[in-house]
């Protein structure tokens, strides 16, 4: 399981709240972003959280300056709407892109994406905020704009669109450091064989453990853990080995 560090920026600065409000400065990205990466985690995804504000994204130049200095994959998200924005971005530095809003206006821009630089950079981000039992709806603009989509039939569009992996926060635990929603996690495992990106609700170690019983994220994005300095990345990384132990092969299979 891949351990992300989150870095939601905002002016300049990464910022923080909970269920995507409440915004608050704790850091300058660059420098965390290094930091994150000396502490070995395993991938590093910046997302402008104002982009929608301005109809772009605003974090080429810092994508770039972390690339010098970090060595991990790269994502950037936030303000991606057309292929024009995608190439940047991957000329920036990035090794992939997180598209939620510019795929909710217009979808086709997940093909065109996946048809010029291919499936493995484009990561589905989906924001959800759960409605009934067992049901959740997509959202836009960081959180702040519903969409009436459903998350699990929004999640087969996105897949028959051709994205290569998921990216999904819920809303409702975000920055609450209370533990995952671990029913959001089994219904999007149910829903999809991509890769998927689980972000919101870590505070202690209890909360991996409780994913035991369900199958695995293939990435967990940590934010508040790690800006706070309750966790660092390496010991985020050996408490996600501990869940899967090591594969020992059976007798038959050995034969």
């Amino acid at each position: 399981m891949r351990i992300i560090a989150r870095l939601d920026v905002k002016n300049e600065h990464v910022i923080k709240g909970i269920h995507l409000e409440g915004l608050r400065k704790v850091g300058e990205p660059v420098e965390m972003a290094q930091s994150y990466y000396e502490q070995g985690v395993h991938e590093i995804l910046f997302m402008d959280a104002v982009a929608s504000l301005y109809d772009r994204n605003n974090l080429l130049h810092i994508i770039e300056k972390a690339c010098e200095n970090v060595f991990v994959p790269i994502s950037i998200g936030g303000g991606l709407r057309t292929i024009e924005d995608v190439e940047l971005a991957l000329a920036a530095g990035a090794d992939k892109v997180a598209i939620n809003t510019g795929a909710v206006h217009r979808l086709e821009l997940i093909t065109e994406i996946a048809n010029r630089f291919g499936s493995q950079c484009i990561i589905g981000s989906i924001e959800a905020k759960q409605k009934t039992d067992r049901k959740w709806e997509a959202y836009i603009d960081n959180g702040r704009e519903p969409t009436g989509l459903d998350v699990e039939d929004w999640i087969k569009r996105l897949e028959d669109a051709g994205i290569g992996e998921l990216l999904v926060t819920s809303i409702d635990k975000e920055g609450t450091k209370r533990g995952f929603d671990l029913e959001l996690i089994e219904t999007v495992n149910d829903a999809t064989a991509r890769p998927v990106i689980y972000s919101g609700g870590y505070g202690k170690p209890e909360h991996l453990q409780a994913l035991g019983p369900i199958e695995k994220p293939s990435g967990i994005a940590f934010a508040s853990v790690l800006h706070y300095q309750l966790a660092t990345g390496d010991e985020l990384v050996q408490a996600a080995d501990r869940l899967d132990p090591p594969f020992e092969p059976s007798t038959e299979m050995a034969a």
